[in-house]
């Protein structure tokens, strides 16, 4: 257990605490929400730049930055989604494709594959990850920052905010089914002759 694995691992208790402070009615816990997301975020791009510059990439390290990104960003669209948020049926595709993906790569992995993260996953994960940025910065300005800042109106700061956290969540669902379907494409001669058996 290193550093880099140290990092990756970490996002799985954030995503708890992020998800706990969402439902907490109290001033300042959608602030921490929000940066400890923030937090996270950095740790997914950390994680790789420690792991490259200490010569750490692993095989575990791999499948584990996948995975815990799918975590942290299905366990807090979730919640957004019981805050009526987000719309269901986009999370459930989002849902579908990483089931679908992370099979494939468990199939790939019985084979002594390892099928790492490309260049569309990860624009995918960086997408999503910035609409729930803009989705959780939106009750912090609201009420946080409203309440810091008493007679500015927030209206119109938050009104965008939600709507482009909206679309980058549209947005992704599109990478994530695309690029599921070009995981699926490029690794198939993997998980074919499995299924057919």
């Amino acid at each position: 257990m290193n550093l880099p694995n140290l990092l990756t691992l970490s996002r799985i208790p954030m995503m708890f605490v992020i998800v706990w402070l969402m439902f907490v009615d109290r001033l300042g816990a959608a602030s921490a929400a929000f940066w400890l997301f923030i937090g996270g975020a950095i740790s997914d791009w950390l994680d790789g730049y420690v792991a490259r510059k200490q010569g750490l990439v692993s095989d575990f390290g791999k499948l584990m930055d996948a995975l815990t990104d799918k975590i942290m960003v299905l366990g807090i669209m979730v919640a957004l989604v019981d805050k009526q948020v987000l719309p269901l049926a986009f999370v459930l595709i989002t849902l579908c494709r990483e089931f679908m993906v992370s099979g494939m790569r468990m199939l790939a992995a019985a084979q002594g594959v390892v099928v790492a993260a490309d260049k569309g996953g990860k624009t995918k994960t960086v997408t999503q990850l910035v609409a729930i940025g803009f989705l959780l910065a939106t009750p912090m300005v609201g009420r946080d920052w409203a309440y810091v800042m008493p007679g500015t109106d927030f209206t119109v700061t938050t009104e965008v905010m939600h709507h482009l956290g909206l679309a980058g969540f549209v947005l992704g669902t599109f990478l994530a089914v695309w690029s599921g379907y070009r995981y699926i494409r490029l690794h198939w001669k993997l998980v074919g002759p499995e299924i057919s058996k």
